[in-house]
């Protein structure tokens, strides 16, 4: 039986960035939980891809290939799911990564940076994410409500060796994320929310093999993150839904402004 209060059957939710693997394992989960789904991905053929993945879950979702960075084709999506359902209740900013041109490996210097790369990852993970909000954010101001989830870092709360463009990116983050927070809640009320998970490490095909060996041991940098995370070991994708769930939610009324880490509490750990 679903908790009324964290209920989202119905909330018209796209997600950015949707046929990735951090923003289609939130779709699955938030159409199993009755949301109706919009999945946008940069490529239509991973689109259609993601949405063949989805059918197993029912829900009927709406595919749409969009650039994140094109502010009019965010405005001919927003048109499109206003005509199909009228209303959009939730924004998902899942869209991002990251650039070896814009990291500093371990035999290098900042100096090495390259930085067309480092535009690419701002623009991406930035740029990426204050279109979205402001385009499918002025549908929610002219209705009176809605919540817009940001994805954060934690390379975005302390400073972390190697990934440089995407830290900063994920710092503008946190002040977009406030920024919007007070703006949308003083000059078009209280019914639109803006707030941002902070997720800790977990694995996946980006950077597992910067965390895990062939043979399952864990890499040098897998085992300082270990050392520093209290709980001792990497996030599981599915571990992020609850936090997302709340904050697509009515049980989330009154929760604007907020970075919330997902971490195993790495953030709050000092390693002595």
């Amino acid at each position: 039986m679903k908790e009324a209060h964290m209920d989202v059957t119905g909330k018209v939710i796209v997600i950015t960035g949707g046929s990735g693997v951090l923003g289609g394992a939130m779709a699955a989960h938030l159409i199993q939980q009755g949301a109706k789904m919009v999945i946008m991905g940069f490529r239509e053929e991973s689109v259609l891809a993601k949405l063949k993945e989805l059918a197993v879950f029912g829900g009927d979702p709406l595919g749409l290939a969009v650039d994140v960075l094109d502010e009019n084709q965010l405005k001919v999506a927003r048109k499109q799911i206003l005509d199909r359902w009228g209303r959009i209740d939730v924004l998902i900013n899942a869209a991002g990564g990251n650039l070896r041109g814009a990291t500093i490996a371990d035999d290098q210097t900042i100096f090495d940076l390259e930085i067309k790369d480092l535009k690419s990852v701002l623009d991406l993970n930035l740029m990426g994410s204050i279109l979205p909000t402001l385009v499918f954010g002025k549908a929610m101001t002219e209705q009176k409500h809605g919540s817009i989830i940001n994805i954060s870092s934690m390379a975005a709360q302390q400073m972390i060796t190697r990934v440089f463009g995407y830290s900063l990116a994920k710092a503008g983050i946190d002040m977009l994320t406030k920024w919007m927070a007070a703006e949308f809640a003083m000059k078009f009320g209280d019914g639109v929310r803006v707030n941002a998970i902070a997720p800790g490490f977990f694995l996946g095909n980006q950077n597992r093999h910067l965390l895990v060996n062939e043979d399952g041991s864990y890499t040098s940098r897998g085992k300082k993150i270990i050392k520093n995370t209290p709980m001792a070991r990497f996030g599981n994708i599915d571990e992020l839904n609850g936090i997302v769930q709340y904050l697509a939610s009515d049980a989330s009324s009154f929760t604007t402004g907020a970075v919330i880490p997902v971490d195993g509490g790495f953030q709050i750990f000092s390693g002595v």
